[in-house]
């Protein structure tokens, strides 16, 4: 490997990003996603997130931050990712893997809460049966998606896609700015 070709993530990473950056409607879709979870979060309701692979690493750092701390010192906020091992191998051996996230989202959601359903590609079957049981019982559903959308875009309430692009590490670097900027907003509208 050579410096050019660790160069050239770099630049594709900041090319992907200013794309993002350039459409002013992506700013204003996060602020719309945050003060959903604030509105929600402020009656008493809770955000329920899930992703696979990289996505799955990504709700669960949503969660941890929401109900840790993001920058300041503040009380927690209720979320949960849909991550725990014995629930995944339980639901995928009793059901199959399509269903690991719609089950618990069936067990513990409520119309009071968001689902924040994280798919690279839009097309995840298990993260689409999720938003299927999400809107069954009247949750507000955020998607992160990336390359077209997918079969999501059309599904959820508000879609924060990353722009086009050639492998799903660009669209995860997006996500995490999203994910950033949504629990800063957040933090900042939970204390007023």
């Amino acid at each position: 490997m050579s410096t050019k070709q660790i160069t050239d993530h770099f630049l594709e990473a900041a090319s992907v990003l200013e794309k993002f950056i350039a459409d002013k409607s992506n700013f204003e879709r996060i602020q719309e996603a945050g003060d959903q979870i604030i509105k929600r979060l402020k009656k008493g309701g809770k955000v329920i997130s899930c992703g696979n692979g990289g996505s799955m690493s990504d709700a669960m750092h949503f969660a941890e931050e929401m109900t840790g701390r993001f920058r300041e010192n503040r009380g927690p906020l209720a979320a949960i990712a849909i991550s725990d091992p014995s629930h995944l191998s339980c639901i995928s051996n009793d059901y199959g893997y399509d269903f690991v996230f719609s089950r618990f989202v069936e067990s513990i959601g409520g119309s009071a809460d968001v689902l924040l359903a994280i798919s690279t590609s839009g097309h995840s079957e298990n993260v689409i049966q999720a938003v299927h049981s999400a809107k069954a019982k009247g949750m507000f559903v955020i998607g992160l998606t990336g390359k077209s959308g997918g079969k999501l875009a059309d599904m959820v309430d508000i879609e924060l896609r990353a722009p086009q692009s050639k492998y799903a590490d660009r669209v995860q670097e997006i996500h995490i700015k999203i994910i950033h900027s949504l629990i800063d907003y957040i933090e900042t509208g939970m204390a007023v």
